[in-house]
C-alpha cells in the first residue's frame, strides 16, 4: 500500500499559482522540468496557501466561539505564543513570539482562542507593526475588556538573508489599550512576560 497524503486546496487557485511559480523558476534561470524542481511549483503553491490561510479566518468568530460570562477582573496573560508570518515587502518569513494580556469586563474567552487570533493575523502577508495592532483590536472589539496588551518579538529573514544581513537583531512591537495605558498595569504585564517559571 502506498502512502497518500490528503490535503484540501482550491484547485483553480492552485493551478494558477503552479503556472506562475513554474514561470518564475524559469525566469530565475532554472529548468522547472528537471527532476528536483518538477513538483516544486505545486509544493510552493500549496505552502503559500497554507501560510496565508488567515485571510479566510475571522478572529471575531474564533473569540465568540468560546466566549463565557465570568465575574473576573484580574489580568489574564498568554505568553510565548509562536508567530510565523510573511513579510509583505519581500515575501520572506518573520518569526518569534507574541505575548497577549487582557483584563476582563464580564467576558472571558478560551485560552487557545488567543493563540488562534495570533494565527489569524500572522498567517497573512504582514508587517509586524500592523500584526500587533490587529491582535489587540480583535480582542478589544470582541470581548470589550478593561484593557488589552500585546507585545510581539520577531526575527525577520528579510534582514537576515538579504540587505543589511544582521543575524541577531530582534524587532519588538507593542500595542496597549485601556488599563494597560497606565504605567503600573503595563509594568506588571511586562514583568510577567519577562519572568520564567522555575
Amino acid at each position: 500500500m502506498s502512502y497518500k497524503k490528503i490535503e484540501q486546496y482550491d484547485e483553480q487557485r492552485t493551478a494558477l499559482l503552479v503556472k506562475n511559480y513554474k514561470e518564475a523558476i524559469a525566469q530565475l534561470g532554472e529548468d522547472p522540468e528537471r527532476e528536483g524542481l518538477l513538483k516544486t511549483p505545486e509544493r510552493v503553491a500549496k505552502a503559500m496557501q497554507y501560510m496565508t490561510q488567515g485571510y479566510q479566518l475571522s478572529a471575531h468568530d474564533i473569540l465568540n466561539s468560546a466566549k463565557f460570562h465570568e465575574d473576573v477582573s484580574e489580568m489574564i496573560v498568554v505568553k510565548d505564543i509562536e508567530v510565523y508570518s510573511m513579510c509583505e515587502h519581500h515575501l520572506l518569513p518573520f518569526f518569534g513570539k507574541a505575548h497577549v494580556a487582557y483584563i476582563p469586563n464580564g467576558w472571558i474567552t478560551g485560552l487557545s482562542k488567543i493563540a488562534r487570533v495570533v494565527d489569524v493575523y500572522s498567517r497573512r502577508m504582514q508587517v509586524q507593526e500592523r500584526l500587533t495592532m490587529q491582535i489587540r483590536d480583535a480582542i478589544k472589539d470582541t470581548l470589550n475588556p478593561l484593557g488589552v496588551a500585546v507585545v510581539v518579538e520577531a526575527q525577520h529573514l528579510c534582514m537576515m538573508m538579504r540587505g543589511v544581513q544582521k543575524q541577531n537583531s530582534v524587532t519588538t512591537t507593542s500595542a496597549f489599550d485601556g488599563e494597560f495605558q497606565k504605567n503600573s498595569t503595563r509594568s506588571e504585564f511586562l514583568k510577567l512576560i519577562s519572568s520564567k517559571l522555575s
